[in-house]
């Protein structure tokens, strides 16, 4: 069994309080399990205004399958988010 996992660290400019950060993280984790169907959390940042740290994970066979779904994702998030990426992180491993 592999397990592959991405961990997005990013900040969402001009964000004014909590509850709109919260809106729009929300929808990008949602967009992530619909389309990809990950598990997906924010997993870190809960309190910080204007950065959020998600995480994601697969459990597929292959590494390569792992891996490429989640470019696949981190792709659409750049595409598709108004957002500022400050780290992404791809990695799997086996069990």
């Amino acid at each position: 069994m592999i397990v592959s996992m991405i961990q997005i660290i990013f900040e969402i400019p001009d964000i004014v309080n909590i509850k709109e950060k919260r809106r729009i993280v929300k929808s990008i984790l949602e967009k992530m399990r619909r389309r990809f169907h990950l598990s997906a959390a924010e997993v870190d940042l809960q309190d910080s205004l204007s950065f959020s740290q998600i995480g994601g994970a697969l459990v597929s066979n292959s590494k390569t399958f792992g891996e490429t779904v989640l470019q696949k994702a981190f792709d659409m998030f750049e595409k598709e988010t108004p957002v500022r990426i400050q780290d992404m992180q791809i990695y799997s491993e086996e069990f």
